[in-house]
């Protein structure tokens, strides 16, 4: 349109004009970082039936140009719709704010990438503020992605089983819940005309073979009939060769990424450690009754059922204590002495094997590690413990007694030295006192690393285990 202007302001024709004012009257403004065409004077532009703007503003604003110091989207709006030089136009997300975008958190600072596991809502779908809409799969936790607006879910910008990044956009939020699809792209259904030209193609090749049998066929020249030859047996199987199913009663799933870092890390393990395990039995007779006699008062008191892990917790931090090389740890040519002891608890959950961490337990009773226990198990199995609560731990317990293991032998669990592994209460005859008694009796079972750890501090360790189990006292004392 421009170009058709500037063409005619050179030929100098008296009879082109502007909204009204000869092009002669017009001259060219230009500025540093806009081109427009503008009058010297004060003028009212008649645009269409009567609709006015008064302003010093000439013929700016035509066309997206600048009207002074605003834009033409403050300008449109007093134009009237019904006059036919009005120009419709379309709100952006930019412009309203309309639109926010759903983008993954930050996850950790060891982690830099996860899998998108799933979305928990669907296009179409009333989302409040923090409401999770997705949920990201890393190395060790499963994290939400929460929406950052009230609205309505607008569509997904991303796929399930994509590798996303902390700050990946994946969906789209719209607070006014406007332009919804309610259908994701992947499952529109096909158009009628798609359906039409399909129903034709197949009306086509069905009337073909009718057409085919209406036409003459030309008659083939006789000739004898050649003879058969004899077809070869069947092949038969070997012996030796293996039967096996079928290809379709098997079902090939994707590892998930909490799988796949928990393999890794348990094969660098055994690739890396000198691993070797001593057993040990216990009879928990003792810790077993006073258990009985104490858990109404300690439930009274402090809120929380008295449990067996506990008693095994701080047995293992006197145990600990009493052989400070079990938490240790090889740092290339140098051993690290920790003076702390944090214990890992080894939880198993629908999801896979995670280890939270009991922080400083030498410093708690039994009252505070059966908490910590409870809450850490309780985020662990519905998925909401988070990176720093799994992080560091020197020592780690494993309890398979409560999925019924008699007997096992752990995995350390890197970079720690050593692995407690706890199994399942069994009444067996023991002979006391010089009597055969039937004894609540567990099995447990010490892995460690050989490189640092001598068998005689792994099994005096785990001597220590068994006599705080059997006599809680001794803690009471301090022998």
């Amino acid at each position: 349109m421009w170009a058709i202007i500037r063409r005619k302001v050179v030929n100098g024709s008296s009879t082109a004009s502007v909204f009204g004012r000869p092009l002669r009257e017009t001259r060219l403004v230009t500025a540093p970082a806009t081109r427009s065409y503008s009058t010297n004077v004060k003028e009212r532009l008649l645009l269409g039936r009567g609709s006015k703007i008064v302003g010093s503003a000439g013929l700016h604003g035509c066309l997206g140009c600048p009207i002074s110091s605003k834009t033409v989207r403050e300008v449109l709006p007093f134009l009237q719709t019904d006059s036919p030089n009005y120009m419709q136009y379309r709100s952006f997300s930019s412009d309203n704010g309309d639109l926010v975008d759903a983008v993954v958190p930050f996850m950790g600072e060891s982690i830099t990438d996860g899998t998108l596991a799933n979305f928990l809502k669907q296009p179409g779908d009333r989302v409040e503020v923090d409401e999770p809409i997705a949920q990201i799969e890393t190395d060790k936790v499963t994290i939400d992605v929460a929406s950052p607006e009230a609205g309505v879910l607008q569509k997904f910008v991303a796929n399930e089983g994509d590798t996303v990044e902390p700050g990946t956009k994946i969906a789209i939020i719209s607070k006014s819940g406007e332009g919804v699809a309610h259908v994701a792209p992947s499952e529109q259904p096909p158009s009628k005309a798609d359906s039409k030209a399909s129903a034709d193609k197949k009306n086509a090749v069905k009337e073909k073979p009718k057409e085919e049998t209406s036409l003459p066929k030309p008659k083939a020249e006789t000739s004898p009939p050649r003879p058969k030859a004899p077809s070869p047996p069947p092949s038969k199987p070997s012996a030796t060769e293996p039967q096996l199913p079928p290809k379709e009663r098997e079902r090939r799933v994707p590892m998930t990424r909490l799988r796949k870092r928990v393999a890794t890390r348990l094969k660098d393990s055994q690739n890396t450690f000198a691993m070797l395990t001593t057993f040990n039995e216990v009879d928990m007779t003792g810790l077993m009754k006073l258990r009985s006699d104490y858990k109404d008062a300690f439930v009274e008191k402090h809120g929380v059922k008295l449990g067996l892990m506990s008693g095994f917790v701080k047995a293992a931090v006197s145990g600990l204590q009493n052989q400070p090389i079990i938490n240790a740890v090889i740092d290339g040519d140098d051993i690290i002495y920790r003076d702390y002891i944090d214990i890992s608890i080894a939880v198993g959950t629908p999801k896979g094997l995670v280890v939270p961490v009991i922080r400083n337990a030498d410093k708690m009773n039994f009252a505070e590690i059966e908490k910590e226990i409870n809450t850490l198990a309780k985020k662990a199995n519905d998925g909401s413990i988070s990176i720093d609560e799994m992080a560091g731990g020197s020592f780690t317990i494993s309890n398979g007694g409560v999925y019924g293991s008699l007997l096992s032998t752990p995995i350390i669990n890197p970079p720690q030295s050593a692995i407690l592994g706890m199994h399942s209460i069994v009444n067996r005859p023991m002979f006391v006192g010089g009597e055969i008694v039937s004894r609540p009796m567990m099995y447990i079972a010490l892995t460690y690393d050989h490189r640092l750890i001598d068998g005689r501090e792994a099994v005096f360790f785990l001597r220590r285990i068994k006599d705080v189990v059997e006599d809680p006292r001794r803690l009471l004392l301090d022998i």
